[in-house]
Parts: structure tokens; C-alpha cells; sequence
């Protein structure tokens, strides 16, 4: 994808979000369901193309629409079906709304990104550091609209100590970070590992430490 691709993306989603209400995204696990025709009920994740498949009206369109947008195509959709469709959109999960915790912590995973979340508060959902864990060299990996990971030192233990530390940076979906052992001689020899690992894989894929 060239730059020019990766700024107009980038110009999409953010036009999305100023729009108001969660957007689908591909890998968001989806609840259908009509009011008065239960056997069409179904539950579906939304395919890389952001599209859906349903019994009757095959492949619809999801990625990009909030949920009552979605529910009323399907409305149209089914409306030569169905009498009275009555469709019902609810996300039960969106893969691409987490984060993940990696490397030298009690509960390493992917994790619900909340409103606000900080790096040390997705380390304290993973349970908090290991006794053997670097505080103070934590690895933030983040992708850019062109899906391209980059890493950037922590010090979380600067962050923990120091009152308006800007160390315990805003998480955005599908950051992940990574705590690393205590004593490593070269971070950035690490980071550039680890980047290397990622890279052919989406979203991200754990290595051993």
C-alpha cells in the first residue's frame, strides 16, 4: 500500500469516528437477529473484505456501518423475504477494539481497550509485572495505517514514580506491549527482533521469552 493509500485510509477512519457510533470492522463477531422470525437468527464475523454471509441474502456489506445502519439494510435486504424483518444488530466482540500484553507479565493476552487505557493499565489486566520484568524498558509496538509495526521504549517505572510522567502513553486498538527481562543490554537490538518476528504475521503473534 503506498503512502498516498495509507493517508487516505487514515482520513476514512477518522471521518468515521467524528461521525459518531462504533464502526464494524472485519473481525468483529456479530448477533443478528429478527424480532419475529427467531429461525433466522445467526451469529457471524465479519470476513477480511468486510463483508457478511446470511442465509436468503448471501454476502451484505457491514464493515463501515454502525449497527442500526447495518440492521436497517437488512431490513431492506430481507424485506422481500420477510414480512416484517424487525432486524437487530448487536457486536459481540471486536478483536479490533483490543490490545495485548506480552513477554514478562502474570496474565500475558489480549485485552478489551478502554476508553482512556494507558500502557500501565493494560499491564496491571495482564497482572502486573513479573518479578523478573524490565519496568523501565517496555516496549510499545504499534502499526501504522499502513500495517507496518514500529516500537517505542517505556520507562513505566519513570511513569509509577514521577506525577505527569508522559511515559504511561494512550493505547490505541491493536497496540500491543511488550515487557521484556530485566538485564537485556541493547532495547533497541530487542525491539528490532521482535518487529522482525511481527512482521509477517497480522495482527501479532507471541514469541517465547
Amino acid at each position: 500500500m503506498s503512502p498516498e493509500q495509507c493517508d487516505a485510509n487514515a482520513r476514512i477512519q477518522a471521518a468515521e469516528s467524528d461521525s459518531g457510533g462504533y464502526r464494524i470492522q472485519p473481525g468483529d463477531q456479530l448477533d443478528i437477529a429478527f424480532y419475529l422470525n427467531s429461525e433466522f437468527n445467526d451469529e457471524v464475523a465479519v470476513r477480511p473484505d468486510g463483508k457478511i454471509t446470511l442465509r436468503l441474502v448471501g454476502s451484505v456489506q457491514a464493515a463501515g456501518l454502525t449497527p442500526d445502519q447495518l440492521a436497517q439494510e437488512l431490513d431492506k435486504d430481507y424485506s422481500s423475504e420477510l414480512r416484517d424483518p424487525g432486524a437487530s444488530v448487536h457486536v459481540k466482540s471486536m478483536p479490533s477494539r483490543e490490545v495485548y500484553v506480552e513477554g514478562r507479565v502474570a496474565k500475558p493476552g489480549a485485552f478489551p481497550l478502554e476508553p482512556g487505557m494507558t500502557a500501565l493499565q493494560a499491564i496491571s489486566d495482564a497482572g502486573g509485572f513479573a518479578d523478573d520484568a524490565s519496568d523501565s524498558s517496555v516496549i510499545l509496538i504499534r502499526r501504522d495505517m499502513c500495517g507496518a509495526p514500529h516500537g517505542t521504549k517505556l520507562n513505566l517505572d519513570a511513569a509509577v514514580n514521577k506525577d505527569g510522567s508522559d511515559e504511561d502513553v494512550a493505547l490505541l486498538p491493536r497496540d500491543m506491549i511488550v515487557v521484556p527481562r530485566s538485564g537485556i543490554g541493547n532495547v533497541d537490538l530487542f525491539v528490532q527482533q521482535y518487529i522482525r518476528n511481527l512482521i509477517p504475521v497480522q495482527p501479532y503473534f507471541p514469541i517465547p521469552f
